[in-house]
C-alpha cells in the first residue's frame, strides 16, 4: 500500500486521539477478553470455532469416561492432548479477535477519560464565572478558556483571537488560527487545547451531542459491525462445515464396517482438520483490523461496509479544487507587455498586493519575493486600496505619488480609462487572451494608469496527483474531476492531472446525476465534499467522505469523515480498502490449500491399518497414528497465531489490476499453504516421537 501513498506510512506515526494504541495495557485487556469469549453466546456466532469449541467438551467428556460412546482405544492421556489442543485452537482464534477489538476499545475508553476530565469555566449572565464539568454545559452556554487549558465543549468563538492545538482530534501538529467572524476558523472543537491568548466560547451542542461524544459512538459501531462481504465468507463457512459434520458423522458407521475402530476424539480430530479452521479464526480480526486502518489514518468510518465498498470502487469523483490541486489559485507568471521590463512589472505586482489579503493576493506576493523583488521601503506609509467585490482591484497610493492598481482587466482598464484617459495599450487583450486560452486567468498591474502587464493566476496540480491517478488507473478506477469552473479551464487542469473525464460549470444537481449513471452501469462510486450542497450527492455515493471541517449535512450523509479534512485522502482509503479485501482473499487462499495439506496427515493415519493401500498417501512417513493427529492438530492451532500480525497488519497492496492480484495470491498464499504444513506436521511429529 506504502506504493500509493506514502501518507500512509506518515499516518501509522500519527498520535491522535484516534491514533493507534499499543502496549502491555492492551495486551492484558486482549488476554482477559479472550477467556470471555468462551461464552457459547458469543462463540456461537462463528460457526466454524463453535463446532471446535464443542468439539472440545466432547473430548474433555472423553477424559473422565473414555467409554462414555462405546469401547475405545484412546487413552486418557490422549483424550487430554487432543482438547487442550482444541481450546488453545479456539482460545488463539477468540485472541485474534479480542486483539482487534482492544484498539478500538482502547480508543473509545481514551475518549471517554478526556470527556470526563474535561472541565469548564462557565460565565453567568451577572458576569460571574463558575467552574462546571464539561459534560454540564447545554447549547448556548457562554464559557472562557485561557491559554493551555482545554477546550470543555463545541462551540463557537464570540470573542478573542488565539492559536489552538487540534493535534488530539486532528493530528496536526501546527496550531490553528481561531477568531470570530470566520467561519470555519470560528469554530472549535472540545478536547482541543488553546496554546496562545484566550477565547470566549458559546457552546454549540447539548450533553451526548459534541463532536467528541460522535466520535466514542463511531469507534464503538464501527468495532461491531461485519461487512457484507464478511457476512457471506460467514456464511460459506458455516454451510462448509455442516457438509463436513455430516462426513465426520458418516464415517463412523464405515469405520465399524472396516474395523478401523475409530476413536471420537480422532473422527472430531478429523473434523477439525476437514473445516476451515485458519480463515474460521481470523475472518473477524481482518475485518476489524481493515476498519481500525482507516482509524490510524484519522478517518472515522460509520461501518465495515464504508472500508469494504472503497476497496471495490470503480469510479471515484474528485472536486478540482483543493483535491487535484492546491487550492488556491497560484501566481504563475508574470507576463510584461511591449516596451515594458519584467523588472518594472513585478515589482508594480508586489506593491499592488502589498496590502491585499486575498489568497490570490498573497500569492502575487509570493511569487515576486520569488523572483527577487523586495521594495519594501517603497510600501512604508502607502495608503492602500483594498479590494472590493464592486471595483475587483486591489492597489496601493505610493508616498511619492505613485497609483498601483492590481486586478481584473477590465477593472484596470476602466480604471486607466476614467481617472487618466489611457487607452489599454494594443497587445494587452492578446496576451490577456492568451492566458484564459491555456486556463489561467489574467490580472493586470497598472500604474498611474499605465498598464504594464499581465500576471497568470493557475490552478496549480498538487505534486504527484499525475502519478497517483495513473496508479488508480491502473487498478481499473474510472476518475472524474467535477469543477465549477468554465470548460476551457477544467480541460487544461484535467490534462495537466491525467483524469478520465471532467464536468465543467458542475451543479450540485449535476454530482448527483453522475453518481446515478455510475451506480446504473453497476459501478461502485466514491466522493468527497464539505458542504451542505455535498449532502445529497454523499449519501448517494457508495462511499461518501465529509470532511472534519465541512458542514453537519454533509458529515450526516456521508460513511466516512476525515478528520484532517483533506480531499485526497480518500485517493488513499481506497488503498485502505483494496488491503482488506486482498488479506481476506490471501489467507482465505492460505486457509483452503492448508486444509487441503492436512489431509494426507489425518485420513492415512485413520484408515491405514484398515485400509493398508492407504499407505501411499502417507507421504510425510509420520511415527504412528496418534503422533499424526497430535501433529495435525497442533499445527492447525499454531497456525492461527503466527497468521495473527498478517491479519491485523494486512497483506501489503500493490496496485497491478485484479487478475494481477489473484494470481499473485494463489502463487504466494496457496502454494504456501500447502507447502507449510507438511513442513509444520512433519517437525511436530518427529519432537513428539523423540517426547513419547
Amino acid at each position: 500500500m506504502d506504493q500509493l501513498s506514502p501518507a500512509i506510512l506518515r499516518a501509522e506515526g500519527k498520535s491522535p486521539l484516534l491514533g493507534q494504541v499499543y502496549g502491555q495495557e492492551l495486551l492484558v485487556q486482549a488476554l482477559i477478553d479472550s477467556f470471555r469469549k468462551f461464552d457459547p453466546r458469543i462463540q456461537i456466532r462463528n460457526p466454524v470455532m463453535f463446532v471446535v469449541w464443542l468439539g472440545a467438551l466432547v473430548t474433555a467428556a472423553l477424559i473422565v469416561t473414555p467409554d462414555l460412546f462405546g469401547p475405545s482405544t484412546a487413552s486418557r492421556a490422549y483424550n487430554t492432548a487432543v482438547t487442550l489442543i482444541l481450546v488453545l485452537t479456539v482460545w488463539f482464534a477468540n485472541a485474534a479477535e479480542a486483539l482487534a477489538e482492544g484498539r478500538g476499545k482502547a480508543k473509545a475508553a481514551e475518549l471517554r477519560r478526556t470527556k470526563t476530565e474535561l472541565v469548564a469555566r462557565r460565565i453567568l449572565p451577572s458576569g460571574e464565572i463558575e467552574t462546571v464539568s464539561a459534560a454540564a454545559l447545554h447549547k448556548g452556554d457562554i464559557v472562557r478558556v485561557d491559554k493551555l487549558e482545554m477546550i470543555p465543549t463545541d462551540g463557537e468563538v464570540l470573542e478573542g483571537k488565539a492559536y489552538v492545538d487540534e493535534s488530539t482530534v486532528t493530528g496536526e501538529a501546527a496550531p490553528v488560527l481561531k477568531e470570530a467572524g470566520t467561519d470555519i476558523f470560528s469554530s472549535v472543537t472540545a478536547a482541543t487545547m488553546v496554546v496562545s491568548d484566550w477565547l470566549r466560547i458559546r457552546a454549540t451542542a447539548d450533553p451526548g451531542e459534541s463532536f467528541l461524544d460522535r466520535m466514542i459512538h463511531l469507534v464503538e459501531e464501527a468495532r461491531r459491525q461485519k461487512t457484507p462481504n464478511e457476512i457471506a465468507l460467514t456464511v460459506l463457512l458455516a454451510i462448509l462445515t455442516l457438509i463436513f459434520v455430516i462426513v465426520v458423522a458418516a464415517m463412523a458407521p464405515v469405520a465399524t464396517y472396516l474395523d478401523a475402530r475409530l476413536n471420537v476424539a480422532d473422527l472430531i480430530a478429523l473434523l477439525v482438520a476437514l473445516i476451515p479452521t485458519t480463515i474460521g479464526a481470523l475472518l473477524s480480526a481482518i475485518g476489524i483490523a481493515g476498519i481500525d486502518r482507516t482509524m490510524r489514518f484519522n478517518v472515522l468510518a460509520m461501518s465495515g461496509k464504508a472500508v469494504e465498498a472503497a476497496g471495490d470502487v470503480h469510479t471515484l469523483l474528485l472536486d478540482k479544487t483543493g483535491t487535484i490541486t492546491v487550492g488556491n489559485r497560484q501566481a504563475t507568471e508574470f507576463i510584461p507587455l511591449r516596451g515594458v521590463r519584467a523588472s518594472d512589472l513585478i515589482e508594480a505586482a508586489y506593491l499592488g498586493s502589498s496590502f491585499d489579503t486575498t489568497p490570490e493576493g498573497r500569492t502575487v506576493v509570493a511569487f515576486a519575493q520569488k523572483n527577487g523583488v523586495l521594495p519594501v521601503d517603497a510600501v512604508e506609509g502607502a495608503l492602500p486600496f483594498d479590494f472590493a467585490a464592486e471595483t475587483r482591484m486591489s492597489g496601493v497610493d505610493l508616498r511619492d505619488g505613485r497609483i498601483v492598481r492590481k486586478g481584473s482587466v477590465e477593472a484596470v482598464v476602466q480604471h486607466a480609462t476614467q481617472r487618466f484617459n489611457l487607452a489599454a495599450p494594443a497587445d494587452l487583450w492578446d496576451v490577456a487572451n492568451r492566458v484564459a486560452r491555456r486556463g489561467s486567468t489574467p490580472l493586470a498591474v497598472s500604474v498611474d494608469g499605465r498598464v504594464l502587464g499581465v500576471i497568470a493566476l493557475s490552478d496549480v496540480p498538487k505534486p504527484g496527483i499525475r502519478e497517483r491517478i495513473a496508479r488508480l488507473r491502473d487498478m481499473g478506477i474510472h476518475t472524474v474531476m467535477v469543477t465549477g469552473d468554465n470548460p476551457v479551464t477544467a480541460a487544461a487542469v484535467a490534462e495537466q492531472a491525467g483524469v478520465d473525464e471532467f464536468i465543467a460549470e458542475a451543479k450540485p444537481e449535476e454530482k448527483l446525476r453522475l453518481i446515478r449513471r455510475e451506480q446504473g452501469r453497476g459501478r461502485l462510486v466514491a466522493m468527497t465534499g464539505d458542504g451542505t450542497n455535498d449532502a445529497p450527492a454523499l449519501a448517494q455515493a457508495d462511499v461518501g467522505v465529509a470532511m472534519h471541517s465541512g458542514t453537519a449535512a454533509a458529515k450526516e450523509a456521508a460513511n466516512l469523515i476525515d478528520l484532517d479534512s483533506d480531499p485526497t485522502k480518500l485517493i488513499d482509503l481506497i488503498a485502505i480498502g483494496k488491503q482488506m479485501l486482498i488479506t481476506r482473499g490471501a489467507l482465505t487462499t492460505f486457509s483452503i490449500a492448508n486444509d487441503m495439506a492436512k489431509y494426507f496427515a489425518i485420513i492415512p493415519a485413520m484408515f491405514i491399518a484398515a485400509l493398508p493401500g492407504l499407505a501411499a498417501l502417507n507421504v510425510m512417513n509420520l511415527s504412528s497414528p496418534h503422533s499424526a493427529v497430535l501433529s495435525a492438530l497442533i499445527f492447525n492451532a499454531l497456525i492461527i497465531p503466527a497468521l495473527v500480525p498478517l491479519a491485523l497488519r494486512g497483506v501489503r497492496f500493490r496496485p497491478i489490476g485484479a487478475e494481477a492480484t489473484f494470481y499473485r495470491n494463489l502463487m504466494v498464499y496457496g502454494l504456501g499453504g500447502l507447502a507449510a504444513p507438511f513442513i509444520g506436521i512433519k517437525a511436530i511429529d518427529l519432537c513428539l516421537s523423540l517426547v513419547v
